[in-house]
């Protein structure tokens, strides 16, 4: 006599997780390709009014002026992703580039320098996550406190002087403007960091954690997420890229003072929301914060064959983010809208 077994019930709630989470990811990856839409487009009327634009050296300019803003890009999108933000990251760029500088100056080895420069970001990222994840102090306060300090500590060091590229190795200038098979070196590491970090976040279960906290920090923690050793770890890596930064403006300019890339935060963060990262957190990617930055640097170098007033790129430059954050703001809306009915008829 055979015994007859239910056959076992579908795991609905699972499949509508899933299904849900291929909603969200469908949206936001539409969102990167209209940055790339708008990128070729904004290319292709700037080539045809001059067409020196696309030239060698055009494209080549263009991946200069894009690698160190894509980098802190990255870093910052990593912060951004879990509901926080981080002001410093300019101050810091403008202190490793001249600490590292002078040390180099005086006789530092070129490596011994790198690594000067990255422990000097880690540090500053530390006591921002320190403050932030352990003393629970809002991340705006924190950073912009910071911000200050850091550039208080640059001046105080530098006393007016200025780092010139004649007392610099010649192994660190041609990293900054050198290049492997036609592709300056500069762009290829911020290539590197950006696939090695979204490697990370897209397929490793502590990646996704970040993504969680974003979404809600109390919801992640009850459900084991170890929501401060994450939102610590968000800022030394900010720290750790905006300290190799540093070090990379120095290797691309050679001459620069103790506040080099002053303003440049607000920069960052517009690359990191117009990238998609939304600024509530939870949402977006270290790719779409890459494509940000290229596409705020090709509308700067664009203004500039084009002859228009470089002020605009101010404007241009706000008139995105504030059309970003309207866009993620309709998205959030339109996908609780989607998942709520998908809810009610699953």
């Amino acid at each position: 006599m055979t015994t007859a077994t239910a056959p076992p019930e579908p795991a609905e709630p699972a499949v509508r997780t899933r299904s849900a989470r291929g909603l969200v990811d469908l949206v936001f990856r539409a969102r990167e390709l209209s940055l790339v839409i708008a990128l070729v487009a904004l290319v292709a009327i700037t080539a045809g009014v001059n067409g020196n634009f696309l030239s060698g050296q055009g494209i080549e300019d263009i991946l200069l002026n894009t690698a160190i803003l894509a980098l802190l890009a990255v870093g910052q999108s990593l912060v951004v992703v879990t509901r926080n933000l981080d002001l410093s990251v300019g101050s810091v760029v403008g202190l490793v580039a001249f600490v590292t500088g002078d040390m180099l100056a005086s006789g530092w080895g070129i490596v011994p320098g790198v690594v000067l420069g990255i422990a000097i970001g880690a540090v500053c990222g530390l006591l921002n996550g320190l403050l932030v994840s352990f003393c629970r102090v809002p991340a705006l306060v924190v950073t912009l406190g910071t911000l200050y300090v850091i550039q208080g500590i640059g001046h105080y060091i530098a006393h007016g002087r200025q780092i010139n590229a004649v007392d610099l190795p010649p192994g660190l200038l041609s990293l900054g403007n050198g290049s492997v098979l036609g592709i300056p070196y500069l762009p290829l590491i911020t290539l590197v960091v950006m696939l090695a970090i979204g490697y990370y976040l897209r397929s490793y279960p502590s990646g996704r954690e970040f993504y969680a906290i974003g979404s809600s920090p109390e919801a992640a923690g009850l459900a084991g997420v170890p929501v401060r050793r994450r939102i610590l770890v968000a800022y030394l890596v900010s720290g750790c890229l905006a300290g190799l930064a540093g070090v990379l403006w120095l290797a691309r300019f050679g001459t620069v003072i103790a506040d080099s890339a002053n303003g440049w935060e607000l920069l960052v963060i517009s690359a990191v929301v117009v990238g998609g990262v939304a600024i509530t957190g939870g949402v977006g990617s270290v790719y779409g914060a890459a494509l940000g930055a290229l596409l705020l640097t090709t509308i700067g170098s664009a203004l500039v064959v084009l002859r228009v007033n470089p002020f605009w790129q101010q404007a241009i430059t706000g008139a995105l983010l504030l059309l970003a954050i309207s866009v993620d703001r309709v998205l959030a809306l339109r996908v609780a809208r989607l998942l709520r009915r998908r809810s009610r008829h699953g």
